[in-house]
């Protein structure tokens, strides 16, 4: 039906997407866009890049102006216009304009893509000078300005989450030191422990100083500059703070108009993005969706879902019928040198869902060995134990990870099973990937482990040196044993297992590692094939290292960003003082 009007209420990337597709699809139909700032269409994921100048021009973060997507797409675009309130009876909406006064518009459908809002806890001197949240372009030019007047040497950063940990990294490439505060007792809450702390350790070698497990108490303005009190106890003063606690979906409009809100707390929509009014659809961060692995309603807040469920609302607007599928949580993040990046749903959200699972780690090279500049990533996969099918995967390594994950991601959609990623045909030659891709032995290793062919045993299960009946064996070189082993294992290197192998118990299970998992999955072949009960520690030495840090490297996760502490600390034994309490 020509003619209709649709009005859309903020315009970034469900909303303009939105738009576009509208347009492209009815040429005659009156599209009216509100963005209550001056902005439609930013790049808000670069924000963090352009204020430590990587991305150097302001311009490059605006995807579209008013006026250019206006003209483009023949939209009535009209900024710094807040809508106040929607009354569904009459279809009509009350916008605040720039002027400041109160109108009225009528619409044929409303599309409501708000978004989410930065969560700003009440804490005490929250809203001192020097404090900021980023989340839009104002935001941006607020704390480029404070930086470029009050030149501050620390930072700290509450909140470990994607922008958190981004603008830890862009603070530092200015010269800033900079400090995490994180209530969880890891970074980026959508990894599990053992994937989190390989970027500890990163973040630990970039000199990048972190409270984890700890929360903030309140702010108070000091000589010094901003002193920020824990819940621990603890004080750190800096020059300036970022808030990155986290996102929640804005439901003003919606909940104010007794729309549905779902149980995620995120505007009710269906598989066609309608709203509980019909003509009203929403999109974005601010709605809720399925998770695709769970079934269950879930906020996720990525910019990929929310420009599809904008083209989904138009589409289905103007009398095409698509459907959303539901949220996978694809995402990546850039951590100084290492990429970390995840698709599917972690061990936490399985639990929760009670989905049973089993789970293989691996640590492949990007490329192929032989070929200069090949660096180990670490790939860990969920997988049914039933049929195989895939459920979740993470990567952390330096380099590969986003062409993986994206396979991974698309494997995960399509309800493919670890059988299948066996026989997946991947590009491969020696400067891009192996001929064995991660992707292939993630299949491999899995399937090896549904068929029967490989018992695997997790390190988190154990605690060492171990004190029940069961034997460590470390298949390894003496050279690689020499430089750390896991206390109270016993070193049988693999090619020396056929000729040692009646120095071992058969009535006790028998926990076999090596560097990454390979050597001891052989191991475990000869073993399991002589009548042993073999089981491979999954992930190997490396995988251990990231389980239990403190029995591998001596160094306790709690004190392994003390010296860094200090710089922040207003008493140099400060830090020390509360890891002893």
């Amino acid at each position: 039906m020509a003619g209709r009007r649709v009005l859309i209420v903020v315009g970034v990337a469900g909303g303009a997407s939105c738009a576009a597709r509208l347009r492209r699809l009815d040429e005659e139909a009156e599209i009216v866009m509100f963005e209550r700032g001056p902005y439609i269409s930013f790049a808000n994921c670069g924000l963090p890049y352009h204020i430590s100048g990587v991305i150097e021009e302001r311009s490059k973060l605006l995807v579209q102006t008013p006026e250019g997507f206006g003209k483009r797409f023949n939209v009535d675009v009209r900024v710094n216009s807040e809508v106040l309130s929607i009354d569904r009876r009459e279809q009509t909406v009350d916008v605040c304009g720039p002027d400041g006064k109160t109108y009225t518009e009528k619409y044929d459908n409303l599309v409501l893509s708000p978004g989410a809002e930065p969560i700003k806890p009440p804490f005490p001197g929250v809203d001192l000078p020097g404090v900021f949240t980023l989340r839009n372009v104002p935001d941006t030019d607020a704390i480029l300005a404070y930086i470029d007047e009050k030149k501050p040497k620390k930072a700290v950063v509450v909140g470990g989450g994607y922008i958190g940990v981004e603008m830890a990294e862009n603070l530092h490439h200015i010269g800033i030191e900079v400090a995490i505060i994180e209530m969880l007792p890891q970074v980026m809450a959508v990894f599990d422990p053992d994937m989190a702390n390989f970027l500890h350790e990163h973040l630990h070698y970039q000199g990048i100083a972190t409270w984890l497990g700890d929360g903030v108490a309140g702010f108070a303005q000091v000589d010094d500059g901003i002193e920020v009190k824990l819940q621990s106890g603890q004080t750190a003063v800096t020059d300036l703070v970022i808030l990155s606690i986290g996102v929640r979906p804005d439901t003003k409009l919606a909940r104010d108009a007794d729309l549905a809100i779902g149980e995620s707390r995120g505007i009710k929509v269906d598989a066609l993005m309608r709203t509980s009014d019909p003509a009203i659809y929403a999109a974005g961060d601010a709605v809720e969706v399925t998770n695709l692995v769970t079934g269950k309603p879930a906020v996720i807040a990525l910019a990929g879902p929310a420009n599809r469920q904008g083209r989904i609302a138009a589409d289905n607007i103007c009398g095409r019928e698509s459907v959303y599928s539901g949220t996978q949580g694809t995402s990546i993040v850039k951590v100084f040198d290492l990429v970390a990046a995840c698709t599917g749903a972690n061990e936490r959200t399985l639990k929760a869902a009670d989905i049973p699972y089993k789970k293989v780690h691996i640590h492949p090279a990007s490329h192929a060995g032989y070929y200069p500049h090949a660096y180990q990533m670490t790939v860990k996969a969920l997988f049914n134990p039933d049929n195989g099918k895939l459920l979740g995967v993470q990567i952390v390594g330096p380099d590969g990870v986003d062409k993986r994950i994206d396979i991974f991601a698309a494997a995960l959609r399509c309800g493919v099973t670890v059988h299948e990623l066996e026989n997946y045909e991947l590009a491969y030659a020696p400067p891009f990937g192996s001929a064995k891709d991660p992707v292939n032995m993630v299949g491999f290793v899995a399937s090896n482990v549904l068929k029967g062919d490989l018992k695997v045993a997790y390190w988190e299960d154990y605690k060492f040196p171990l004190d029940g009946d069961e034997v460590v064996v470390d298949c390894r070189s003496q050279g690689e044993w020499d430089q750390g082993h896991v206390p109270g294992a016993v070193l049988i290197p693999i090619d020396q297992m056929r000729g040692r192998i009646g120095e071992l118990p058969r009535d006790r299970k028998i926990l076999v590692y090596c560097a990454v998992g390979i050597r001891a999955y052989m191991s475990c072949r000869i073993l399991t094939q002589k009548g042993y009960d073999a089981w491979d520690l999954s992930g190997g030495y490396r995988t251990f290292r990231s389980v239990h840090p403190e029995t591998a490297t001596g160094i306790d996760p709690k004190d392994m960003f003390a010296e860094l502490q200090e710089k922040f600390c207003t008493s140099p034994t400060q830090s020390a003082r509360a890891a002893e309490k």
